[in-house]
């Protein structure tokens, strides 16, 4: 049995949420920092570590809750774009070990988040590496 993180206990009703969605799978909520006016969390109820541990039928549970939740908020609050993404261990940004998917809505003057790709191809073998990849799927 693993300790309950934060989200475990939001599930529980041990520590009390916005809630946005709810069944038997998954939960969603508003994250409590607020990114952008409206950012949800859309978890998981049974406990993975993270998307790349959650089985498929409940990892597409969550991506469809969070698929409907950005919509709406495209709608309804006028956002002009979302972020739908999930960071897997702590290298990539992930703090609760619990799978969970962000929804930030985008507005025109965000401020406070952005997600930068810069250029880093040069001197990457682009044909290998995409053989072993493909080669190991």
């Amino acid at each position: 049995m693993h300790e309950k993180d934060v989200f475990c206990k939001i599930i529980a009703g041990e520590i009390p949420c916005y809630k946005l969605y709810e069944d038997d799978d998954v939960l969603a909520f508003l994250d409590i920092s607020q990114v952008t006016k409206g950012h949800a969390l859309v978890v998981s109820k049974k406990h993975y570590e993270n998307f790349l541990s959650c089985p498929q039928k409940e990892m597409h549970k969550v991506m469809d809750v969070a698929q409907r939740i950005g919509q709406v908020e495209i709608k309804l609050l006028g956002a002009l774009g979302v972020n739908i993404l999930t960071n897997c261990y702590p290298a990539a940004g992930q703090s609760v070990m619990h799978f969970h998917v962000h929804v930030i809505p985008r507005y025109e003057q965000d401020k406070g988040f952005a997600i930068t790709m810069n250029n880093n191809a040069e001197g990457l073998n682009l044909p290998a590496l995409a053989g072993e990849i493909k080669d190991n799927l």
